[in-house]
């Protein structure tokens, strides 16, 4: 299941991507307009500035804005930022790997081959749908109201 953390994430990044161009938005705008609650957004938007999606600016006229192309954010880089591994079990992840204690043999785990199929599928989808991608579906889908 997709974290509140990583779907508010998601969430302020579409805006920011709607907003390029313009001056930077303040964080209380955003949390009003896709009702985050600000303090956790403060801290989310604290992390993908330090992971380099966003510039900050402080002062009057003060605010958040992306620091890359929505084109050039993806939805992996993303959920690896706010929550970490992709994988559902922590013997399938590339990268934040961990052996199940109570696994007899990763070679012969049904459990563990599964979940990596899993992880494989959903790692294509991450990898290829961008922020841009995210706006992109919004406007077709309003279209169609």
């Amino acid at each position: 299941m997709l974290s509140k953390k990583t779907k508010y994430a998601i969430k302020a990044l579409v805006s920011l991507g709607k907003n390029m161009g313009n001056p930077p938005v303040q964080i209380s705008k955003i949390a009003e307009e896709e009702k985050i609650p600000k303090k956790f957004l403060e801290q989310i938007l604290l992390d993908l500035r330090n992971a380099g999606f966003l510039y900050s600016k402080k002062g009057a006229g003060g605010g958040y804005s992306l620091n890359k192309d929505p084109k050039d954010i993806y939805l992996v880089q993303v959920m690896r930022v706010t929550d970490g591994p992709i994988a559902m079990v922590p013997c399938a992840s590339l990268n934040f790997y961990h052996k199940c204690e109570e696994c007899k043999s990763e070679l012969t785990c049904g459990i563990r081959s599964i979940f990596i199929d899993v992880r494989d599928v959903t790692l294509k989808i991450l990898t290829e749908t961008s922020i841009a991608d995210i706006i992109d579906r919004e406007i077709n889908l309003v279209s169609l109201i």
